[in-house]
């Protein structure tokens, strides 16, 4: 009952979030216009299909489910790639696109689903089908309860609790969208310009179909979700913090088969340990730096030593770290090492696959990475850091674990070990030689995030909450916190403002200060020790230099910043 509740809550929550939007027009038209009552050609009444739009959305329903439970097992079993459902409810979509447009096409398509029982009228069709293919493509907003339903589903955790759990979680999302239909067929009705024009209607949610399909085709709606505040992060975030919520979605713990002997590894070890097989990498979405984007099986790479590193581009830790990955798999990559970047995002920009392509080539990293993006490796891999590192040996058991940044020769001295054992032949080069840039922990400022989901030192004055407001400067500032002065526009990832003159203010510790930003517009920095300057700012987010400095200070920074620039947060070194 706890989940029941907990998972219909959240669909209910995200079934009025801006991620409906795409989704809406069809609903409208589809389930609602095409269940409404419309006047025949002599003016008599024409019986309309009253359960439509139950069924339309109970198709949903029932696609959504199975798809998210059972979609990566069955598609893994088959050898299938993870998007072929997605694309073939595009295909299908513009089927029934076509079909709304030619009744004849429509009856052809409706006609499996005819045992249902519905009036045969001239709007004729139940829609069961219709909601079927929304199911299949359907992505609403990730929240922690759809977050454990994906994790349930790609590894194979799939029982009672999580069955409840996707049910009521789809009940949730369906009732909003079934209180559109009814609402839009009762529009309908009560204008009688619509009842005599079914056959444009039926025209009309053909092209919204048509389009619906074509922008998933080019993700018009991510861009959407991107463009339009989160309205519903207020209700999100309370039930995502909520430790007894956390407690229920954990349905029996992350702990599998696959990862149960992880725990037999020490975090930073200087020594090699054996701590099972190697979980699978799970729910990737897409890969880069392999041929034709093909994915990669860690079977496949048996006898091969594997170093696979959890990161995501914009992390600060991440930066300094990667430079290490890359010139190990620059110097051992001809002795038989692999390496594997797994990008598991901690901000939604992260999950745009060009954002992490361009990051991968700023960074040099020309290994191959995967798309973490539902976090379904990350999960299986029960990791909690950004970065972290696993080397496998070439029998394909995990030997070592290392959490956050360091432990750098350890690691390497591993590498090299597990190298030799596989191949006592090998010819290893000279040690790298990248210089350790970890800041000793607690020494500098916390990382800042502007957004409001994450805000943790915000100084005031007042309260710091999604939405427009005027802000100001308070009297004394503490320190290692941020505070905002002129009108400011927050959302739940990012500040951006809304009127000339808007600043922040920075108390900070540390030697080096960068900023995540992105958009069009300028930055104009200064200071305590800062020559003042100005930042043209382009483009999707990346960390841009504030101070760099060789030692470790106090100090106080100003960042005014121009309309149009999104300010996502502050990072330290």
């Amino acid at each position: 009952m706890t989940l029941a509740i907990i998972g219909f809550l959240g669909g209910l929550i995200t079934g009025i979030s801006p991620c409906i939007l795409p989704v809406l027009p069809v609903v409208f038209l589809t389930a609602g216009a095409q269940s409404a009552r419309f006047d025949g050609g002599a003016g008599d009444p024409v019986a309309a299909s009253r359960a439509r739009p139950f069924l339309v959305i109970l198709g949903l329903i029932t696609s959504f489910t199975i798809v998210t439970l059972f979609g990566s097992l069955i598609l893994g079993a088959l050898g299938l790639p993870q998007d072929v459902v997605r694309w073939v409810g595009i295909a299908v979509l513009l089927l029934i696109g076509v079909g709304l447009i030619v009744p004849a096409v429509e009856r052809l398509l409706e006609r499996p689903f005819q045992w249902i029982p519905s009036r045969q009228v001239s709007n004729r069709g139940s829609g069961f089908g219709v909601g079927l293919a929304l199911g299949a493509v359907f992505v609403p907003c990730a929240g922690p309860v759809l977050a454990a339903i994906i994790v349930a589903g790609s590894t194979g955790r799939i029982g009672t609790e999580t069955v409840v759990l996707t049910a009521s979680f789809a009940l949730g999302v369906a009732l909003p969208l079934l209180l559109f239909a009814l609402a839009g067929r009762g529009v309908i009705e009560r204008i009688r310009a619509f009842r005599t024009r079914e056959r444009g209607l039926r025209i009309a949610g053909g092209i919204a179909m048509l389009a619906l399909a074509v922008g998933l085709a080019f993700d018009v709606p991510a861009a959407l979700q991107r463009l339009v505040p989160d309205y519903t992060a207020a209700l999100q975030r309370p039930l995502a913090e909520d430790e007894a919520v956390q407690e229920a979605l954990d349905l029996g713990g992350l702990v599998n088969e696959e990862n149960k002997d992880l725990d037999q590894c020490t975090n930073g070890a200087d020594e090699l340990e054996s701590c099972g097989t190697a979980p699978s990498l799970k729910g990737i979405e897409s890969w880069l730096n392999t041929p034709g984007g093909d994915p990669i099986s860690l079977d496949e790479l048996r006898g091969s030593v594997v170093l696979i590193d959890f990161w995501a581009y914009s992390c600060i830790n991440c930066q300094r770290s990667i430079p290490h990955v890359v010139a190990w798999d620059e110097a051992y990559r001809d002795a038989g090492l692999k390496v594997i970047g797994v990008h598991s995002p901690e901000y939604a920009f992260e999950k745009s696959e060009a954002n992490v392509a361009a990051g991968a080539a700023d960074f040099g990293i020309e290994y191959p990475v995967a798309l973490d993006n539902q976090l379904a490796t990350w999960t299986n891999y029960r990791n909690r850091y950004w970065p972290a590192h696993y080397l496998i040996d070439a029998d394909g058991t995990v030997r070592h674990i290392a959490f956050g940044e360091g432990n750098y020769a350890a690691t390497e001295k591993m590498i090299r070990q597990l190298l030799t054992d596989a191949d006592e032949g090998v010819t290893l080069p000279d040690p790298t030689d990248v210089e350790d840039a970890t800041p000793e922990a607690g020494s500098t400022t916390r990382e800042t995030f502007l957004g409001s989901s994450k805000d943790v030192n915000f100084a005031g004055p007042g309260t710091y909450s999604q939405g427009e407001a005027e802000y100001r400067y308070p009297d004394a500032q503490p320190a290692d916190s941020f505070a905002l002065s002129g009108d400011w526009s927050v959302q739940t990832q990012y500040a951006t403002p809304t009127s000339d003159g808007a600043r922040i203010r920075l108390d900070y510790h540390a030697s080096e200060v960068r900023m995540v930003l992105a958009g069009e517009g300028t930055v104009r920095v200064s200071g305590d020790g800062i020559e003042t300057r100005e930042i043209q700012v382009s483009g999707t987010p990346r960390s841009y230099a504030l101070l760099e400095s060789d030692d470790k200070q106090d100090g106080s920074i100003e960042v005014e910043v121009s309309p149009g620039v999104e300010a996502y947060s502050f990072t330290f070194g």
